[in-house]
Formats: structure tokens, sequence, C-alpha cells
């Protein structure tokens, strides 16, 4: 579904992303671990058309992704949850979910299909559907979140350290409604500093340390790679 290529990714003169190669089957969940500064949001802001790669290939569904605008790429299929959750705080739940689908040509008609997907996965959002955003707990808005990007009827879903400041319950939860989310056919791509978690949701990981991938496995090798889990499982 998405294959990227030897892709170079550089902030004016500094280089972050080196001859980064990787690949998001069809109804696969693939991690991308690593610590900050290692380059996975720029990842992300580059596929998105956010950044313009010094070189490589990023291609969705054999279609280059490269020179298209950010609108252009979510219309592809492509749907986003921002590290800041980026809500509108002072709409409804249901407006922000609404506008999930707004400017998806291809969602437009499945708007209340859609809504009755998003609160089969999260329920607490149809009892705050008139609450406005701002007011919501961090776990809800996380939640509204990933409600508004499903809304786009994605085919594939990229999440960008959706674990971040939520207490340790929360996360548990989030990431079990993940696991919901790929059963529904949805390919799913996630950045993670919780190694732990966010190894029982994917399929396959890659690890991505100043820039460059250096381990490549799936989920259960990963898990017992004595650098994982030295670096990033206190073991």
């Amino acid at each position: 579904m998405l294959k990227i290529e030897k892709l170079n990714v550089k902030y004016g003169k500094i280089q972050v992303i080196w001859d980064l190669s990787m690949s998001i089957g069809n109804n696969e969940a693939v991690g991308i671990f690593g610590p900050n500064g290692a380059g996975k949001t720029t990842l992300i802001n580059t596929m998105l058309g956010f950044l313009k790669p010094e070189s490589g290939r990023i291609a969705f569904e054999d279609n280059s992704l490269i020179g298209l605008k950010t609108h252009e790429i979510a219309r592809r299929g492509i749907s986003v949850v921002p590290q800041e959750r980026e809500l509108f705080p002072f709409m409804t739940v249901e407006e922000n979910l609404r506008l999930g689908a707004a400017y998806i040509p291809h969602a437009l008609n499945k708007v209340d299909e859609n809504l009755d997907l998003v609160f089969g996965i999260f329920p607490i959002l149809k009892e705050r559907l008139k609450q406005q955003a701002g007011t919501l707990s961090g776990g809800q808005q996380r939640m509204l979140a990933v409600g508004r990007a499903l809304m786009g009827s994605p085919k594939l879903l990229i999440l960008d350290e959706p674990s971040l400041g939520l207490q340790p319950s929360l996360v548990i939860e989030l990431f079990q409604k993940l696991k919901e989310i790929k059963r529904l056919g949805v390919s799913v791509l996630l950045t993670e500093q919780n190694v732990k978690q966010g190894l029982k949701v994917i399929d396959r990981g890659y690890v991505l340390e100043n820039g460059r991938i250096v381990m490549e496995e799936t989920s259960q090798k990963l898990a017992s790679s004595p650098h994982i889990q030295k670096s990033y499982l206190g073991v």
C-alpha cells in the first residue's frame, strides 16, 4: 500500500532523515519506534507533503505522493492523528467529527455510517456529542482526534505519538481501540515512544535512530531483541 524508498530529508542544511526505506501492506499495522529527535514526526510530515524531501520516493497504491498538497494526499485515503491532536476546542464533538469528512469526497456520502462506526469504537463520544471539544479530558480528546480521522474513510491511518500525555490506563485503552480499527480493514502506521504498548498492536516495526532505520522485524522479534529490551523496555 505505502512504499518509501531511499528517502532523504533536510531542515535547511541539517539532514534529519537518511536513506530511509520502509513499507506498509494492506490491512497491516506498522510501528516506528525511536527516541525524541529520531526523525519520526519529520517522516510523517514528509509523507503528508508538509516537507519536501531532498531525494527518494514515497508511493501510495503505486502513485507518487511527492509534490502533492496535503489535502490531495488526504483525498487519496490517508488520515492522520497529529501529536498535539489539533482539535477545534470551541466546536462540539459532533462538529469536529463531521469536519473529518467535510473535504474528503469519497467520505461525504458515508457521514452517518462513519459516525456509527466511530461511536461503536468510542461510545463516550456519542455521550459527549454536544459538548465542546476543549472541555473533554485528555484521553477523550485523543479519542476524538482518532474518530475525526476515521470520518475520512481512510485506507491508511497515521498516528503520531498517540500515547503522549496520557495516563497509563488510558494508553492501554487507546491501544486496545487501535486493534478494533485494524479489524475494520484499515492499515495503521504508528509512531510511538511507548514501545511496550506499541508492540502489542502492530504486526511489524521499524526502529528509527538518528534519522536512520537501524532495525526492522516482526513485533514478536522486536519484543525479544536485546537492543529493544535494553534501550526501550528497561529490561
